[in-house]
């Protein structure tokens, strides 16, 4: 039987922060589960073009003690976007640090408000290098 992928899970600290975040990368809720018993929000979120595949937000409100400070241990999202510049320029105007600015034109990696590294890819080949792009120093780590 072949295997499809359906979506990805990540937990967050603050659902309208986290949920503001992807919506600057392009995703939009597109169903959203509570649980009284389980003291659990679900969001799920898909990208624009691509309603097959999803991304959930799982919110509990009771906070997550007990689970790893950093989230390093999950990896990372890739997402393709149409205009890497573009989209790391309305990040960087939403307060997001650009760990790895998009030196080449091609690839950056920024963290979500919940530590998540996301890796950003210019769909197609990759941008002429610009400034202040080219040149920025990396931030952090991703």
């Amino acid at each position: 039987m072949p295997t499809s992928f359906y979506h990805v899970m990540v937990r967050v600290l603050d659902l309208e922060k986290s949920m503001a975040f992807y919506e600057a990368l392009g995703f939009r809720e597109d169903r959203r589960h509570s649980s009284e018993k389980g003291r659990y929000t679900n969001v799920h979120m898909t990208a624009e073009g691509d309603e097959k595949s999803t991304l959930e937000l799982t919110f509990n409100w009771d906070g997550d003690d007990g689970l790893p400070a950093d989230s390093r241990h999950f990896g990372h999202i890739a997402l393709l976007v149409d205009d890497i510049y573009a989209m790391c320029s309305a990040l960087s105007d939403m307060g997001v640090t650009i760990n790895r600015p998009p030196h080449d034109g091609r690839m950056a990696f920024v963290r979500s408000p919940d530590n998540i590294s996301i890796e950003l890819l210019q769909r197609g080949d990759a941008l002429p290098a610009q400034e202040p792009w080219a040149s920025m120093e990396n931030t952090g780590h991703w």
